[in-house]
C-alpha cells in the first residue's frame, strides 16, 4: 500500500512523506494533520517573516558559510596580499561585513525563512575566531572584552544579514488591498 503523502499549502508540492516537517521542494513547515488552521489575510502578512522551526540541514550549511568566508577573507587574504593586515583588532572590525555577508547568503538561498541558522553559524565561528585574533595580536593590542563586544556585533549584524536576505529572496510584501 502506498505511504500517504502531505501536499504543501506553500508550493503545491505532493511528494512529502506524511509525518515530514518541512516541504522538501521549498522548505515551509508542513501542516501534518488533516485539519489546517485558517488564518486571515492579516495574520499571514505578520506571519509572512517569521520563522516557524530551526533546520539542522541548514544550519549546517550555515555554518560552512560562515566558516568559509572567514577563513578565506580574514585568515587566507591576508597571506596572498601582504599589504591587507588583519591581526588582531583590525580582523576583528573586518568579521563584521564578513558575517554579514554570510548571513544574506544564506537567507538569499535557504527555503523558508531562515534567521536563527546563519546566526548560530556565526556564533560558533565567532568563537574560534575571537580566540586566535586575540592570540595573534601582536602591534595593535586591544582589551579581551573589545573582541568579545566586537565578535557579538559581528553575529548581530548576521541576524540582520539574515532578515536582508530572506527580505530580498520573499520580495515585497503584498499590498493589504490584495
Amino acid at each position: 500500500m502506498a505511504e500517504a503523502m502531505i501536499t504543501c499549502s506553500n508550493c503545491g508540492c505532493d511528494k512529502n512523506p506524511k509525518g515530514s516537517a518541512r516541504c522538501i521542494q521549498c522548505g515551509q513547515a508542513l501542516e501534518s494533520g488533516p485539519v489546517r488552521v485558517q488564518r486571515s489575510q492579516d495574520e499571514e502578512l505578520e506571519r509572512r517573516y517569521q520563522q516557524e522551526g530551526v533546520s539542522l540541514q541548514w544550519l549546517g550549511l550555515a555554518l560552512v558559510v560562515q566558516a568559509a568566508l572567514t577563513a578565506i577573507v580574514i585568515f587566507g587574504l591576508p597571506r596572498a596580499v601582504s599589504l591587507l593586515d588583519f591581526e588582531g583588532g583590525n580582523g576583528m572590525v573586518m568579521c563584521i561585513p564578513v558575517w554579514f555577508l554570510g548571513g544574506i547568503l544564506t537567507g538569499l538561498v535557504s527555503p523558508g525563512r531562515t534567521f536563527i541558522e546563519p546566526t548560530v553559524a556565526a556564533f560558533m565561528v565567532s568563537v574560534p575566531t575571537t580566540f586566535l585574533l586575540v592570540e595573534s595580536q601582536t602591534v595593535r593590542v586591544l582589551p579581551t572584552f573589545l573582541y568579545v563586544i566586537l565578535a557579538a556585533i559581528g553575529v548581530l549584524f548576521t541576524l540582520i544579514g539574515a532578515y536582508v536576505g530572506e527580505r530580498i529572496q520573499l520580495g515585497p510584501p503584498p499590498s493589504r488591498a490584495d
